[in-house]
């Protein structure tokens, strides 16, 4: 793994985030891409009753796509500065589901933490501890 900074730990931390993260998001991606609304209810995606399905499914796309985003660009080092920005755009999305689970009355703990380490990966992997380009 070529690497411009950061120490050791800092990088295991990061791959450890990324893979988390990239478990989560793609699960639940899969999830709103395969199984019908009353299933996602049932699981505790109850914002499925508020979007139209086609919404659903392309929260699932996009999911998908940021959980391979997280982790593809950096262990191929093909374009590593889209993992940042992966992480950026689901930090993002997590901003904006901690609004409606508190407006909604629901537990919100779980789309904070996973702010944060959207947040902690983004930071560390433009800043801190950066994958260099294949040359």
């Amino acid at each position: 793994m070529a690497t411009n900074t950061g120490s050791k730990g800092l990088h295991i931390a990061l791959w450890v985030a990324q893979g988390l993260l990239a478990a989560a998001f793609g699960l639940a991606g899969l999830m709103k891409l395969t199984q019908p609304t009353e299933q996602l209810v049932q699981a505790g995606m109850s914002f499925v009753n508020h979007y139209p399905p086609g919404v659903v499914r392309f929260i699932g796309i996009a999911e998908v796509l940021a959980a391979l985003g997280l982790v593809l660009p950096s262990a191929l080092r093909i374009r590593p500065i889209l993992t940042p920005l992966a992480a950026l755009g689901l930090a993002a999305v997590m901003v904006l589901a901690t609004r409606y689970h508190i407006t909604q009355g629901e537990p919100f703990v779980p789309t904070v933490v996973l702010f944060a380490l959207c947040t902690f990966v983004a930071w560390g992997r433009y800043r801190m501890a950066p994958i260099a380009p294949r040359a």
